[in-house]
């Protein structure tokens, strides 16, 4: 529970002006938010690491010193000098480590041993605070290699940093993300969406701008704030809960398909002989794989039952806003919605308001059409 007393003072500006080193490791495409959010504090400076982070530093590199340069590393590595050299000096480390596709075998590698160095590092060299990014789901005892690899990275984590903070997110999205812009992709170029099973599983979807203030706030070196995040799991989901069918539903809306192109179910057996052999081939648009068809099976949202050491994500933007610029607009601490922000970049271009969010204009009645495509009130 986040305590009102502590709501009430954060938003004062730091007195502290010395430099602050924050790392993000495995930098993608939620990095660039991050890194958005953290420079808001004129303190922080972000360094960006993976083994390729040139590509993402190009496109922050204008918002100037902030941004410190690249340092590439494999946290994969039996050498561990360079991230040793990354996070020497650091008073925060932001572990993105993860994978969508990949074998049981390098599933094990990225999400478990990857995280276990970073962690274990980070606590060698004396990092204060530790946020790893991690997913709804993930569960030793899960049915895929994805969920028990994440959660074996927890506990990586929470092993070697007891006050750090694990953020399970359900599907991300924003411009550039991997969900939204693949299957309005595949809208542009098949006849028809497929969902399995009906297209029943329910979904979460959390803005990545929300992902990266709720990151903002568990690396600030306030020690109440600490207090209050520290050793938590905090479940990210949005402001609406969705079946993959309507999701499919607002991919064909908002990237201009919607009458021209079919919804079609199939069992999820033809899904799993599909994975079979798409999982074969080299990552492509069409890439399925036998753990994501089964990982469909189950709903992806933020659980009614939490745990004892669970925080609300909600509560946590509201009680913690910044007096600084950030990815938040002012005066709307809350969840973003879908609707606010797929207009600002699926489909073609003229139906993209150029690029600029519709700050909830009509956004209130997208649900209510996507319902009524559905066949629900």
């Amino acid at each position: 529970m986040i305590t009102r007393r502590l709501a009430s003072t954060v938003s004062v500006p730091p007195s502290d002006k010395s430099h602050r080193k924050i790392v993000l490791v495995g930098a993608g495409f939620l990095g660039q938010y991050i890194a958005k959010a953290l420079i808001a504090d004129p303190r922080n400076r972000v360094l960006l690491v993976s083994r390729h982070p040139e590509k993402l530093h190009s496109k922050l590199s204008h918002l100037g010193s902030q941004i410190l340069p690249p340092h590439s590393a494999d946290i994969t590595s039996k050498n561990h000098d360079s991230l040793r050299e990354a996070f020497k000096d650091a008073s925060a480390v932001v572990s993105m480590v993860g994978l969508l596709v990949g074998s049981e075998k390098k599933m094990d590698l990225v999400q478990r041993q990857g995280t276990e160095n970073v962690s274990r590092l980070a606590k060698e060299l004396g990092v204060g605070r530790v946020v790893g990014i991690s997913a709804i789901g993930a569960d030793e005892g899960g049915v895929t290699a994805y969920w028990r690899t994440k959660a074996q990275g927890e506990r990586a984590i929470l092993e070697n940093h007891p006050t750090a903070t694990i953020i399970r997110p359900s599907i991300i999205f924003g411009p550039g993300d991997s969900f939204f812009n693949r299957f309005a992709t595949l809208a542009k170029w098949l006849p028809f969406l497929p969902v399995f099973g009906g297209g029943l599983v329910r979904f979460q979807p959390v803005y990545a701008g929300d992902i990266a203030r709720a990151v903002e706030i568990c690396c600030r070196d306030d020690p109440e704030i600490a207090r209050q995040v520290g050793g938590k799991i905090i479940e990210a989901g949005g402001s609406d809960v969705y079946t993959y069918r309507e999701i499919m539903q607002l991919v064909l809306r908002y990237s201009g398909y919607h009458g021209r192109r079919l919804i079609i179910s199939l069992p999820f057996w033809v899904g799993k002989i599909q994975g079979f052999f798409l999982e074969k081939l080299p990552e492509n648009l069409f890439t399925v794989t036998r753990d994501q068809v089964e990982q469909l099976r189950s709903d992806n949202i933020v659980s009614p039952s939490p745990p004892l050491n669970s925080l609300s994500f909600k509560d946590l933007l509201k009680s913690f806003p910044s007096s600084l610029p950030s990815s938040a607009p002012p005066g709307d601490p809350g969840l973003t919605p879908v609707e606010k922000i797929l207009p600002t970049y699926l489909g073609p271009q003229d139906t993209q308001q150029k690029g600029k969010r519709t700050h909830g204009r009509n956004f209130d009645t997208g649900l209510e059409e996507v319902r009524k495509m559905s066949g629900k009130k």
